[in-house]
């Protein structure tokens, strides 16, 4: 499937590449095939290819004399129908404690919702999330499949400080804060792990493109793993899932 394309000259050293403003999984499949075909393809100095949720940032690391022939080798790559590229995935399960402790705005959530914390835990945890991109924060996963009865307008006021870890849900997106950082989405819980490390590779153990799906746990096994963690001890396959 082929999407109508729209090319323009974002900086002097970038090419910005923007689908229709759809955000579903048949965009996502095609924005990551691009993605790693131009990444697979030798592009002289090329720096780095960034997706989101509707489009591609190609950066290079000197200035774009013709952008005019940068456009037309790009559009030729992509028209390219001789080969499929395959975009592998894999589904990890997240563990998450949604104890008081941690899930600072539950309550005042599930008033809002008119819902029991039964309710919202049940609904978060049970859904599958696709993973469309990562930013904001490095780790921060941006997961489209939230229940639509979960859906609630960000904060009016945001927080200063969200503690690393903290689940969030904020309009029809939820997510996991990977660092301390201000924020204004609904906190309902925290998870132990780690989800982004500058000194591994990738930094970041999940891409755009993986799928994720949350696992409640008490505040005992939360203490364990995190406890594994922070020791370096904790494998971290065992949180991927198999279809």
């Amino acid at each position: 499937m082929s999407f109508q394309l729209r090319y323009s000259q974002y900086s002097e050293r970038s090419i910005l590449i923007e689908w229709p403003v759809i955000i579903d999984e048949n965009t996502l499949k095609d924005i990551l095939g691009f993605k790693i075909k131009i990444e697979n393809t030798n592009i002289k100095h090329l720096v780095e290819v960034v997706s989101a949720y509707n489009s591609i940032l190609i950066i290079y690391d000197i200035t774009i004399d013709n952008v005019n022939d940068a456009f037309f080798s790009l559009k030729k790559l992509y028209e390219c129908t001789d080969e499929t590229i395959a975009v592998n995935s894999k589904m990890f399960k997240i563990p998450v404690c949604y104890d008081a402790e941690f899930g600072i705005d539950l309550d005042r959530y599930t008033q809002e919702k008119k819902l029991s914390k039964d309710a919202v835990i049940s609904l978060h945890s049970e859904a599958v999330y696709t993973v469309y991109f990562i930013g904001f924060l490095p780790g921060f996963l941006y997961l489209g499949g939230l229940h639509p009865d979960l859906h609630l307008d960000r904060k009016a006021t945001p927080n200063l400080k969200v503690k690393k870890g903290s689940i969030g849900i904020g309009g029809k997106q939820t997510g996991i804060y990977p660092q301390d950082s201000p924020g204004g989405w609904h906190i309902i819980g925290n998870s132990p792990i780690e989800l982004f490390n500058p000194k591994q590779h990738p930094p970041c153990f999940i891409k755009a493109g993986d799928r994720v799906k949350f696992h409640p746990i008490p505040t005992s096994e939360y203490q364990h793993i995190k406890s594994e963690v922070n020791n370096l001890s904790f494998d971290f396959k065992t949180l991927e899932l198999h279809d």
